[in-house]
């Protein structure tokens, strides 16, 4: 089924620019992009979450899934269940998570900067060669065949 939407949408000019998201040209969605990029979103409304960057510091930030909950948070001042910072090691990871998703893939300097060390060569190296990750200098790409296998190809990067 998935070779099969590809194909599809190949056929009709709406390629695939994330898993399972395409569009012609000009038309992707510039909202979901945010989170694939690994941007900054606010989560606003009963049960949202976001990633905010305040004064350098990472947050995730969730709010009361409960309406009345979150209406009577809102009336004392915010809605917000809970703001937890994010550690580098841990924004590193949703990094990697969120832009191999995209065609564009992840820049490997940002990666870096993130994690404090770069993302494993020997792991970059054998996905490569098995024709599921393409290299440049700056960053790294899911081919096609990685991204039908891409819960596959993030863990061995992890793991190594």
């Amino acid at each position: 089924l998935y070779e099969l939407t590809q194909s599809l949408c190949d056929a009709h000019n709406m390629p695939a620019y994330e898993v399972s998201n395409h569009a012609k040209k000009g038309a992707e969605c510039l909202h979901n992009l945010i989170y694939w990029r690994y941007g900054d979103y606010a989560g606003i409304g009963p049960g949202a979450h976001g990633r905010l960057t305040l004064k350098g510091q990472k947050f995730a930030t969730e709010a009361f899934y409960n309406p009345d909950k979150w209406l009577a948070a809102v009336e004392q001042g915010t809605g917000e269940k809970s703001a937890q910072q994010i550690d580098r090691t841990a924004q590193a990871t949703e990094y990697l998570l969120m832009g191999l998703r995209i065609k564009d893939g992840i820049d490997l300097e940002r990666f870096e900067n993130l994690a404090g060390a770069p993302l494993n060569i020997e792991a970059q190296t054998s996905l490569e060669d098995m024709g599921l990750l393409i290299r440049s200098d700056k960053s790294l790409k899911a081919t096609r065949a990685g991204t039908a296998v891409l819960n596959s190809v993030i863990s061995s990067l992890l793991e190594a």
